[in-house]
């Protein structure tokens, strides 16, 4: 099963070169909503195709196996849970979001589902930071160590936009796994998405084009892709 979170007794872990991700809100199917990731060489590496309103989120990987169902909790508001594989129960962690009346940096927290744990009490392994809405936010360990970060994305094209729904997903791979961090930013959309935009379980009128840029002078064709 896939590592959600490091072992931390190993204090010696060398500290490897992070992962740059570049997440296009939009899926490879053209009549369905959801993400399409690429990696620094403009590979697709994860991918999230919404083929219909079950109310379930698939995480898959480019072949289009599904390494995590993503779901609300059950008489919750604000807790979802993320499963193995296209199980549903025992949740992985669940992730749930922070009511901000105090203004606490904190928006949301992850932690490991009781089921999974001898204590009593759930733990949490992660906690998240800043604005999803603006695409800044980090997301931090127990230590308090910045494992993740989401970034906006800046063109090659001196004045070119690409807006909010293309951003960067940068990894520290030795503290958390980039599957992991991506089913958080899937969680971060669902939860703090603004209230004029649909969630992707609806149909979007959002068109975005056909080519994106991904690396250096790197150009990936959606059509191509497919």
């Amino acid at each position: 099963m896939m590592k959600i979170h490091p072992n931390f007794s190993d204090e010696f872990r060398v500290q490897e070169p992070p992962e740059v991700l570049t997440i296009w809100r939009k899926s490879l199917i053209f009549t369905c909503n959801g993400f399409t990731v690429f990696d620094s060489r403009g590979n697709l590496v994860y991918r999230v195709d919404n083929y219909a309103n079950t109310g379930e989120i698939f995480l898959m990987d480019a072949a289009g196996n599904a390494i995590f169902t993503i779901r609300r909790r059950k008489l919750s508001l604000a807790d979802w849970g993320v499963y193995d594989g296209e199980t549903t129960r025992n949740p992985l962690f669940i992730l749930k979001k922070n009511v901000n009346f105090l203004g606490k940096k904190c928006i949301a927290e992850a932690s490991v589902s009781r089921n999974r744990l001898t204590r009593s009490r759930s733990q949490w392994i992660y906690k998240i930071e800043g604005c999803y809405m603006r695409r800044c936010c980090g997301v931090y360990d127990h230590e308090n160590r910045l494992v993740a970060e989401i970034e906006p994305k800046e063109s090659s094209i001196k004045g070119v936009s690409l807006g909010k729904d293309i951003f960067r997903l940068v990894v520290r791979r030795e503290l958390i796994d980039s599957a992991a961090a991506m089913a958080l930013v899937i969680l971060l959309d669902q939860m703090f998405r603004s209230s004029n935009r649909r969630r992707f379980f609806s149909s979007s009128s959002i068109r975005l084009p056909s080519m994106i840029w991904i690396g250096s002078g790197r150009v990936v064709d959606r059509t191509r892709v497919l």
